[in-house]
């Protein structure tokens, strides 16, 4: 039995976070939760709900029989993940908020929090999984490939995964929703959490404009020739095909127009209608580098995702004094600064950084 051991799992009101616990509690741990608030919001229908999502987690709790608790790290959020995602979109770049927050707070303050009250592993619902390997520990595909997390937990460390457990490693999403649906129905029925959370079903302009000036400019094709009005640079990201709002135009064909780059130096956003002008297969450039198990090896193929959910792309490592850039070695559509580039061989996830150029 494992009743001495004790976990805490960090608890959002959401099917996986919760079912993690049920799982954990039927092997028979001493389980408590704590539910997490990283944003100050109303409770309209509109936003991000933490007073539901935190009624669900308390309900799940109860029927469970174990202790749950809050912790609110809305102003670390803020000065940590929200003010660096407006001065990286301010940049030109494409931020990745759910990666900062892993980063920062869930395995950084909350997960210092939750040891500090005195439990020997902390849990969390994400699917990925964790092996032991040469007196450390590798972040690995779980067993549901499709609903794999492991490229918004590239930036975990030996000292964070030695306190760690993902309870849904070894089990697919079907599974976790016949357990929800035995368990409590209210749990089974609830959506999955999509998007940025500080957003919520908010539309993205709309919320975004309250903390970036909306800076007009044109929108040009790759001669130069004006096509229309964007209204902000941030408000696009590269590959993007709506919402860009170009009407017919004379001596162009009907194809979609797509966003090939942000100008930001003249404030034009620049974009074609040739898809292929996106795909990029030469040397993409790193920064803010994290490997999970020490440096990979120079040269050796490896893979690469450029986005949740992207195909595996085949690339090498090249080092350059203290610099890494990838070589790609197939093409990939839209590489973006600004996003993450997470790094593989086989199933495991050997680390990644943020794309800092592509040429």
């Amino acid at each position: 039995m494992n009743s001495n051991k004790k976990i805490i799992v960090g608890m959002s009101g959401g099917v996986d976070s919760s079912i993690s616990a049920v799982l954990l509690k039927e092997s028979g741990y001493d389980i408590s939760g704590i539910f997490m608030k990283n944003w100050e919001e109303d409770d309209s229908s509109d936003t991000c709900n933490s007073k539901k999502d935190y009624e669900d987690a308390l309900r799940v709790s109860k029927k469970l029989g174990i202790k749950l608790s809050t912790v609110n790290f809305s102003d670390k959020y803020w000065d940590l993940v929200f003010k660096r995602f407006i001065d990286e979109l301010n940049l030109g770049l494409t931020p990745n908020p759910d990666i900062y927050c892993n980063q920062e707070i869930k395995f950084n303050y909350f997960m210092k929090y939750a040891l500090s009250l005195g439990c020997d592993k902390v849990a969390t619902g994400h699917y990925a999984m964790l092996k032991e390997k040469n007196d450390g520990f590798t972040l690995n595909i779980p067993k549901d490939k499709s609903k794999d997390q492991t490229y918004f937990l590239y930036m975990l460390t030996q000292n964070i995964m030695k306190d760690l457990i993902f309870p849904l490693e070894n089990i697919d999403k079907d599974q976790v929703k016949d357990i929800a649906k035995d368990f409590d129905l209210s749990i089974y029925q609830k959506k999955e959490s999509m998007g940025i959370c500080f957003i919520g079903k908010k539309d993205f302009s709309s919320f975004i404009k309250k903390y970036i000036k909306n800076n007009h400019g044109n929108i040009c094709d790759q001669d130069g020739y004006i096509l229309g009005e964007h209204n902000g640079l941030f408000n696009y990201t590269i590959g993007q095909r709506k919402g860009i709002k170009i009407g017919g135009h004379k001596n162009y064909s009907e194809k979609p127009w797509f966003v090939l780059k942000k100008d930001m130096n003249n404030n034009k956003l620049i974009v074609s209608q040739d898809e292929c002008a996106l795909v990029s297969s030469g040397k993409v450039g790193l920064e803010s580098i994290n490997w999970i198990q020490g440096q990979p090896i120079i040269n050796k193929n490896l893979k690469a995702r450029f986005r949740h959910g992207g195909k595996l792309i085949s690339i090498t490592i090249i080092q350059d004094n203290d610099k890494y850039y990838m070589d790609m070695l197939e093409g990939e559509r839209a590489v973006t600064p600004g996003q993450s580039a997470v790094l593989y061989n086989e199933d495991e996830c050997i680390g990644g950084g943020i794309i800092s150029y592509v040429c």
